[in-house]
């Protein structure tokens, strides 16, 4: 049986933490900021965690 690819798109965009958890980065950042609240950039900088429900299925994307 041959390993399974690890998804190019997914690599770049999570990471893994020390306990497992998988990070992400927000969504809507990139462009058009100017209509944005200073507030709503800023809470977009943070990273955030995976859902629950999403795990399984970044994992296989992920490879492990």
């Amino acid at each position: 049986m041959p390993k399974i690819k690890t998804n190019s798109g997914a690599k770049k965009r999570f990471a893994l933490t020390g306990s497992g958890k998988i990070k992400r980065k927000h969504a809507f950042k990139s462009h058009i900021l100017t209509k944005k609240t200073k507030k709503q950039k800023r809470n977009l900088t943070h990273t955030g965690l995976v859902a629950t429900v999403d795990k399984k299925e970044v994992r296989n994307l992920l490879a492990l």
